[in-house]
This record gives C-alpha cells, sequence and structure tokens, in this order.
C-alpha cells in the first residue's frame, strides 16, 4: 500500500510505496497505476495528465486547470484498489540470439561469476522475468529477477552506443534496448522483436509493467531472417 504521498514539484504527486525492490511491492504501484488510469477513462478522476510508475513509486503529473493537490491526494486514499490478476498484463515470448558477434559481454561475465557462457545462459534461460517499469529510453522494460549467481555491476565505462534490441543484464535485473543508446548493461544477445513501435499510437510498448517475460533462445540464422 502507499507510504505517503507528497508534493513533487507545483503539479505532481509522488506516491511512495516504501524503500524495498520486490515483485510484491511493485505489483501494489502496478495495481494502483491500473486502478487510477481505469478512473480516468471512466472520468471519476479529472485533471491527470500522466502517470508514471516505477520500482517502488508512483509519479501522477496533474492539471493545475482542472484539479488540485489535496483532491488528488484525496481520491487516491480512497481507492478500491483490486489485485493485479484482475488487470490486462500478459505473458510475452522474446527471442534473443546469444551467438558470438551479436553477444558483446561473456568473456567479462565469465570472469565476473566464474561460470562458463552455457553455465549462465542456462541460469539466465530457466526463469520467466517480471516488469517493474519501463522507462530511461522509451518502452525499454526493466525485468527481474536475474537468477542471483549471473548478477553483476555495470561496466566501468558505457558503450557509446549499444544496438536496438540489445538484451543487457546489470545486478538483479535484465533490460532490452528499444532503440540505439549509451548504456552500460552487460549485452548478452539481441532480440530481432520490435519492443516499442512509435507507429502505434494506442499502445506502442509490446512490454508494459506487470507483465511476465519469457525469453527463449534463437540462432544467429533465425535472428538474421527474422520476420
Amino acid at each position: 500500500m502507499i507510504k505517503n504521498i507528497t508534493y513533487l514539484g507545483d503539479a505532481a504527486l509522488y506516491c511512495d510505496f516504501g524503500s524495498e525492490i520486490s515483485k510484491e511491492v511493485n505489483q501494489n504501484v502496478i495495481n494502483y497505476f491500473y486502478e487510477i488510469n481505469k478512473k480516468i477513462e471512466l472520468r471519476e478522476i479529472d485533471g491527470i495528465l500522466n502517470l508514471t510508475p516505477s520500482y517502488n513509486k508512483l509519479i501522477i503529473g496533474i492539471d493545475l486547470e482542472i484539479t488540485n493537490y489535496k483532491a488528488v491526494k484525496e481520491k487516491i486514499l480512497n481507492l478500491k484498489v483490486s489485485s493485479l490478476s484482475n488487470q490486462n498484463t500478459k505473458k510475452v515470448k522474446i527471442p534473443i540470439c546469444t551467438e558470438e558477434g551479436i553477444s558483446l559481454d561473456f568473456e567479462r561475465l565469465e570472469n565476473i561469476t566464474k561460470k562458463s557462457k552455457n553455465e549462465i545462459l542456462k541460469s539466465f534461460f530457466k526463469k520467466d522475468y517480471y516488469c517493474y517499469m519501463t522507462g530511461f529510453i522509451a518502452g525499454m522494460p526493466f525485468l527481474g529477477d536475474l537468477d542471483v549467481s549471473i548478477q553483476c555491476n555495470r561496466l566501468g565505462t558505457p558503450r557509446l552506443s549499444v544496438p536496438k534490441g540489445a538484451v543487457g543484464i546489470t545486478e538483479q535485473f535484465a533490460n532490452i534496448y528499444t532503440f540505439p543508446s549509451p548504456g552500460g548493461w552487460n549485452i548478452i544477445g539481441r532480440t530481432p522483436l520490435k519492443i516499442f513501435d512509435k507507429e502505434n499510437k494506442e499502445n506502442p510498448n509490446l512490454i508494459n509493467p506487470g507483465d511476465t517475460i519469457i525469453f527463449q533462445q534463437i540462432s544467429k540464422n533465425e535472428f538474421e531472417n527474422w520476420k
């Protein structure tokens, strides 16, 4: 549940769900995210411009010409929030190629984890992943939780450009780069799927907060000829 609601600048509310980063805490954030969106669609809450969920916070941007901090805070505190099982979350299968020339950091990961590439991949593929949030660049999903045996820090020096579709791991998370971007995550492969579609105005994200992600290994030939 929400532990505290405070001002964030002149036109936003900062909903704090605590300091813990866990699936259970994040599900509370996502529950509120979906419930508030539903109330907006039903026109039961006015003046909300945007909602930004993160691991354990929810930021609510408001239009001060329509509403105010006190009115929105009261609405949020009085919400009856349903469980995540009642929301439109989904399972998404993501094919990735991890072959040499596409993966970039297995030598580093082998040195850090003291595991072979095959052992690292076995640990990676054996789990399903939960989308905590999207952000940093448009539609980039932050997915947890990695097996503790393959968790590692970021690169000491970030790359100037990481290719679109690259799958990276850092600490307890995996992510997928939706556009070419600078980045310091350890790249273990790439997906041929379009994770963010800017032409799809209604639902540009293939992966949304609360979704479950299943990674599936494909060959370099399958990656290069994916349709």
